[in-house]
């Protein structure tokens, strides 16, 4: 039984690295040939620099919800602050700000002398409204927004008022600031969206306020209607670059020869337990099983490397993620299979459920069973199609489960651990743990990693999850057309001005 599971394994890892397009981080570049000199055509004009857009979907970068679309946003739109690969605020539109001593009040100052690119000036009350409509029920970022209680603004200011302390609050606030609801609104960014339905270009801003240089004075804008035309219009050139979720539900094939350039996102990858019944009832039993996690295969393979191990809900290149802690939690199979056995439990039933509808998540969890299996335990692996797996999850139908979400750039985990929490299937309270996330949201930036670290002691005692790795972002470009990229979580055209364009 054991080597048919790994033989599953092994296809599957094989189909993943297959679908991905390159082989690793970055594809290999096309061979030279010799040039024909035979003919007299002259070689072909290099393709302009392009990127996708759905004409038919709004572009409004808080309503709108197609992915190439709001790839455009950051040529567009520009936010208060922007957040880095290291997970640290930058002051973008806002200048300064202070908090209230109890962190529930904050002012923003904004920058002065910005104006929207039909001239319009980024005052308090335009920023205040852009705020309210991201904190509405229609945006994607209302989840984010959902502490927020009130917005408002007068001349150079805007007031945020919160229902819980929180010291980060400028990581939540890399929203990109639009000038009304309309679905091609005005941005303070350095292009303008200008032309026809099939004819629609990118143009630099004359009077941008950052004055930065720019890799392109226009960016032509490719019409596309549906995936597989997208997906034909990069393979050929036509589309210079796309951002993508490689190990997503529904990933797209892309193809040919392509340069990756990955970058660390929020998206955490963890299995969960269920702590009400069952065998993972008593947190000894769930720090035994956590051992058996081997997260540097997981990574490697069901996601082919475009993830980053983290045995902590904190994302490695944070300041927040302690190398420490983590290494309690490594993978030792001989130790969980020493731990169990003390505990009269080694050789258990125990039922794992998976979405089956992300090929990445279902390869993850059979090799989680693998892994479980391995040092002793027997696993029954439940594949179900997303509606019955959140269902499963609803009635507590599971022993274990390999869950993702998508986490704030603070890294709130009040959802997940509360008490009460809508993300918490598995049914873990202790209020304690609401005690230490609370005095991390409360925390200076200095005090947030001793923080978080008194929070990672007590979750290493109970376990209510057993974090595996945070999923990474990809940013596809044809070979050799572009040099430059820093991408960063929400903003793929990060440090622009650095960009070359051949």
């Amino acid at each position: 039984m054991r080597q048919h599971r790994l033989l599953i394994l092994l296809l599957s890892a094989l189909l993943l690295l297959s679908a991905c397009g390159g082989t690793g981080p970055a594809a290999e570049p096309p061979p030279e040939e010799e040039p024909d000199i035979s003919q007299g055509d002259p070689a072909p004009a290099p393709l302009p620099f392009t990127l996708a857009i759905y004409p038919e979907y709004s572009i409004h970068p808080v309503l709108g919800a197609n992915r190439a679309n709001l790839t455009l946003a950051p040529l567009l739109y520009e936010p208060l602050f922007q957040v880095d690969n290291s997970f640290q605020a930058r002051p973008v539109l806002c200048q300064s700000w202070t908090a209230s001593e109890d962190k529930l009040t904050w002012t923003l100052t904004l920058r002065s002398g910005i104006t929207f690119s039909d001239g319009t000036p980024l005052t308090g009350e335009t920023v205040a409204a852009a705020l309210e409509l991201a904190r509405g029920e229609n945006s994607r970022f209302a989840k984010r927004l959902e502490t927020v209680t009130g917005v408002t603004g007068e001349g150079e200011e805007v007031t945020l008022t919160l229902s819980r302390p929180n010291a980060s609050l400028p990581l939540l606030l890399d929203i990109p600031i639009a000038l009304g609801e309309r679905e091609r609104p005005a941005g303070t960014g350095p292009y303008v969206l200008q032309g026809a339905e099939e004819n629609l270009t990118l143009s630099a801003r004359a009077g941008w306020w950052q004055r930065k240089s720019l890799p392109a004075q226009t960016i032509r804008l490719r019409p596309v209607s549906k995936s597989d035309e997208m997906v034909l219009a990069f393979d050929s050139g036509d589309v210079s670059l796309v951002d993508v979720d490689l190990m997503g539900t529904n990933a797209l094939g892309y193809l040919g020869n392509y340069e990756i350039w990955d970058y660390p996102t929020t998206d955490l990858i963890y299995l969960g337990f269920n702590t009400q019944t069952g065998v993972c009832r008593t947190p000894q039993v769930r720090q035994a099983l956590a051992l058996a996690l081997d997260r540097e295969a997981i990574v490697q393979v069901p996601y082919a490397s475009h993830a980053v191990p983290a045995a902590l809900p904190f994302h490695p290149a944070s300041a927040l993620y302690d190398q420490t802690l983590a290494d309690r939690l490594a993978y030792n199979p001989e130790e969980m299979a020493s731990r169990l056995e003390s505990r009269r439990v080694l050789g258990r039933e125990l039922t794992l459920i998976v979405n089956g509808e992300n090929p990445a998540k279902v390869s993850a969890a059979q090799l989680i069973a693998y892994q479980l299996e391995s040092a002793g335990m027997q696993v029954t692996l439940r594949e179900l199609t997303f509606e019955d797996f959140t269902a499963a999850l609803s009635r507590g139908d599971f022993d274990l489960y390999l869950g993702e979400v998508v986490l704030p750039a603070d890294f709130s985990l009040f959802a997940l651990l509360s008490p009460g929490g809508e993300l918490n299937y598995g049914g873990w309270t202790f209020w304690e743990c609401y005690t230490l996330l609370l005095e991390l949201a409360q925390a200076e930036e200095a005090d947030r990693p001793q923080a978080a670290a008194a929070l990672c002691e007590f979750l290493l005692e109970e376990v209510p999850i057993a974090p595996i790795c945070f999923k990474n972002g990809s940013v596809l470009a044809q070979w050799g057309r572009l040099s430059g990229l820093n991408p960063v979580r929400e903003n793929v055209f990060y440090e622009l001005e650095n960009w070359s364009v051949q």
